[in-house]
């Protein structure tokens, strides 16, 4: 472990597969891009950081901080190096760093940027195609601009206009830099969708990793509170694809590798491979029904068709290439068949990758405010990173350090590896989601939950625990409960690739298709994340959005009790995937705009805040609750990840507005399981906000506040808290996640017993015990334990009982401000509809009636 700036150790980095699979060995040159924690001051700079392989030599590194301890030293940093042999062991230190590498040279213009990796020369142009305008290597043009680029075929046929509108430097380092590029399609002023992509550039390659995502900027209709396919917010698509020429000229030679384990053959163009579904036993799954009701996946896998002939498969990841002299274009995409409809053909010297591929039964339907990201790899030429591009593109390693690392690090508090004393029960517990018949990966089939809509998404089985049917029940789980969080933890904890392949796929999913981008909606729902779908009610139609048409579903939308930011915020620092990062910061927007009353039409009558950002249950209440604690949790990650201080501001504002020091908690009548459980994820959201103002150091007036109200509701709840099985006649649905939900008890009495004195402090340690051993029991009794939400809530929530166990005496840093008396608790907060109201009350019945029609 690092024992400070300046002084040399190692931290242990080790290559590893995503995936087992029957093929060829690891590529010996591949880029690799991993984030790293750091102790607190142990990294001064993350410009000192060195990398040397199981012998000792020196690697060629980039490096960069991502978030910092206060005082100043590196938390996190996000390292690029590459490789060149079969190593699969690194470490990293501190030192000196001596780069033996040309690097990256990148010129900004008026017009777009050049950049040149020493193998090739690439220019991005406004105005030009997209992506790029040309390719040159050995100063001999590789592409042939005019008839390369990206073609949309609206769902009239027409053939639409994509125009690039800005292109910046994104990141510029010596192993790897990006390119931002900005776009539209169709029209500048009403575009059809809204074109945003980075480009991934690598020194000494022509090999471009491309993140390319298409987004419908309009907002749903959703009338009545349903949001379904066929809303009028949808734009429609025939095709929409990414064609890559070599020009006119001698018929190239096309080589194909259909499936991740096939070698790669010489074919005769042209070749046309559509994956029309997933290639499983639920292929033609009810999952995958358009805005009429109809299945539109037509066979099972795919098909590939070349000159001389036709053949079949179930998966394709295929990687083909080009090849003409010197000349080399070869294209692949990681997650092919399960993003399905995909296509990739080779004709007339091109190869044209299929995103919203032509040969689908259907029109695509993009929802308002959906997009779809498209991850996929382009090589030019023949140097040795654009040869082994065929296996990185398709299936990339990951590089990461060892579980005692990331838990020693402090970067993510309460971390303990797995196996730890007395975790067992929990780790065979929260280890079904990876393995056995429960893990999720598993689950996927049997709905089908594939298709570039659905695919990272988990089965929400637990949805259909008063099913009867025969066909399986559909419902999707929406990171309900922070899934991404809980993968990562997991990940940490045992560095067992699977969580992290988990973690990967569902925080692309939620980037893409649970937020809603767009600006032309509501503040209270604009950028916002959906819920998950109805609760015991088939999702149809609404795919992954809240509501769909049905028998005593009420409608809604994006909702504060329903937003998570954690999870993306640690698959940025563990990837630097800047999509999580950008909705992370995002969604903490979104708290922040949905609580300004200046921005609804209420304002002309009544201003201050909505109150959607802390309301639970229902608009009146703003106690403590899962409304405004998964709000201030988001606003803490939004902070972290972007400095700015609005979003510390907020958290503290809501804190103040739902909870005090001195609250009647009896009166708050928090026994109503019901309608009051997540008053405990208030006081995890309250804990979390200490334990950042104590690793900053701001033990200041608010942090004495929080400290008390935490303290203040922990001490009744050891009088009065019980699980909640104990009384299954007041719940609704007494299942396995109410056992569950006792964890975040067991937490809470942790937590609030760093701030309490003895022999209290015991007191709350013991019951922590039993609320935990009570969860841990009931759950392993349960034949129902390893359905999908009692399984993600151990995920985020159990972990820290073996940190408490190894130290039992950990304190809380004390207040530097007294406590002194923070006053009786202020009027009940009253939002800003409910004021406006009151004040048009005396006035006319029928304004006020078209006011109520109008606003909702």
């Amino acid at each position: 472990m690092m024992a400070g700036a300046g002084v040399w150790s190692r931290v242990p980095l080790v290559l590893t597969r995503r995936r087992a699979f029957d093929g060829p060995g690891d590529p010996t040159h591949e880029p690799i891009t991993v984030g790293l924690p750091f102790p607190f001051g142990a990294v001064r700079d993350a410009a000192l950081l060195n990398l040397r392989d199981a012998c000792g030599q020196r690697v060629p590194l980039q490096a960069r901080a991502l978030e910092r301890w206060r005082d100043g030293s590196v938390k996190w940093a996000l390292l690029d190096f590459q490789t060149r042999d079969d190593t699969t062991i690194f470490n990293v230190g501190v030192g000196l760093r001596v780069s033996d590498v040309k690097g990256i040279e990148l010129t900004q213009t008026a017009g777009g940027v050049l950049v040149d990796t020493g193998a090739a020369r690439f220019s991005m142009l406004v105005h030009r195609p997209f992506p790029f305008a040309s390719v040159a290597i050995d100063a001999r043009e590789v592409l042939d601009g005019e008839h390369s680029g990206l073609r949309v075929v609206d769902g009239t046929g027409r053939a639409c206009r994509v125009q690039v509108r800005r292109v910046v430097v994104d990141e510029h380092g010596p192993l790897r830099a990006t390119v931002l590029i900005e776009g539209t399609v169709a029209s500048w002023t009403r575009p059809l969708l809204v074109l945003h992509a980075r480009l991934h550039f690598f020194a000494g390659s022509g090999a471009v990793r491309c993140v390319v995502t298409l987004r419908n900027p309009r907002a749903a209709v959703h009338r009545g509170g349903i949001w379904e396919l066929g809303d009028r917010g949808s734009v429609y698509v025939k095709s929409a694809a990414l064609e890559m020429s070599l020009g006119d000229g001698p018929p190239a030679d096309v080589s194909c590798s259909a499936e991740l384990a096939r070698p790669l053959d010489r074919i005769l163009q042209p070749l046309e491979l559509y994956q029309d579904s997933s290639g499983g036993s639920g292929w033609h799954s009810a999952n995958h029904r358009n805005c009429r009701g109809v299945i539109t996946t037509s066979f099972c896998g795919y098909r590939m068709d070349t000159l001389s002939a036709s053949a079949g498969g179930e998966r394709a990841t295929p990687l083909v290439t080009l090849e003409r002299g010197k000349d080399r274009i070869a294209v692949t995409m990681e997650h092919f068949w399960q993003n399905f409809p995909k296509s990739i053909e080779a004709h007339d010297n091109s190869v044209v990758l299929g995103l919203f591929p032509r040969q689908h039964s259907d029109l695509h339907e993009i929802q308002g405010g959906e997009q779809k990201t498209h991850r996929f790899t382009i090589a030019f030429g023949r140097d040795r990173m654009s040869l082994d591009a065929g296996q990185w593109g398709r299936m990339p390693r990951i590089a990461h350090s060892s579980s005692a690392y990331y838990c020693a690090t402090g970067a993510i508090p309460y971390l303990v590896p797995t196996h730890a004393d007395g975790m067992s029960a929990y780790d065979e517990l929260v280890a079904s989601a990876i393995t056995g018949p429960d893990a999720f990966e598993r689950k996927r089939e049997i709905i089908d939950e594939y298709g570039w809509r659905n695919f990272g998404d988990i089965y929400a089985d637990h949805e259909a625990a008063f099913h009867a049917g025969d066909e399986p029940f559909l419902s999707h789980y929406n990171n309900q409960y922070d899934a991404v969080a809980g993968f990562a933890y997991q990940f940490m904890r045992s560095t067992d690739v699977r969580w992290f392949t988990q973690m990967e796929e569902l925080a692309a999913h939620v980037v893409d298709i649970d937020i809603y981008h767009t600006t032309r909606d509501k503040s209270a729902y604009n950028g916002g994340l959906f819920w998950h779908t109805y609760h015991y009610v088939p999702a149809g139609i609404s795919t992954h959005r809240s509501y769909p048409t049905g028998e005593n579903v009420c409608g809604g939308g994006p909702s504060n009790e329903h937003n998570y930011a954690s999870g993306l915020r640690l698959h940025y620092l563990l990837t630097g995937d800047e999509e999580s990062c950008e909705a992370a910061i995002g969604l903490g927007r979104w708290v922040i705009a949905m609580d300004d009353g200046a921005t609804t039409p209420f304002a002309w009558v009544a201003s201050g805040a909505t109150g959607l950002a802390s309301a639970t249950c229902t608009p009146d209440y703003h106690g403590p609750g899962r409304g405004a604690g998964h709000s201030i949790v988001v606003l803490l990650d939004a902070h972290r990840l972007s400095g700015d201080h609005a979003f510390l501001e907020k958290a503290e504002e809501l804190i103040r507005r739902c909870i005090h020091p001195e609250d009647d908690v009896e009166g708050r009548q928090l026994l109503d399981a019901e309608r009051r459980w997540s008053y405990t994820a208030f006081l995890e959201a309250l804990a979390k906000y200490l334990d950042y103002k104590a690793e900053r150091d701001e033990l200041d007036e608010t942090y004495a506040y929080a400290r008390a109200s935490l303290l203040r509701y922990a001490r009744w709840m050891l009088c009065r808290e019980y699980p909640f099985l104990e009384k299954p006649e007041i719940l609704e649905y007494p299942t396995e996640t109410w056992a569950a939900q006792d964890m975040r008890k067991a937490e809470i009495f942790l937590l609030a017993s760093r701030y309490a004195p003895e022999p209290e402090r015991q007191a709350l340690v013991k019951r922590a015990e039993y609320f935990f051993e009570y969860s841990t029991g009931a759950l392993r009794r349960m034949p129902t334990r390893g359905r999908a939400r009692p399984v993600v809530l151990l995920l985020s929530h159990g972990f820290m009982y073996g940190y408490f166990r190894e130290r039992p005496h950990e304190r809380a840093p004390e207040s530097r401000v007294a406590a002194g008396d923070f006053g009786g608790p202020p009027p009940p907060f009253v939002p800003q509809k409910t004021r406006a109201l009151e004040r048009l009350k005396p006035r006319s019945g029928a304004l006020l009636a078209r006011l109520v029609s109008l606003l909702g």
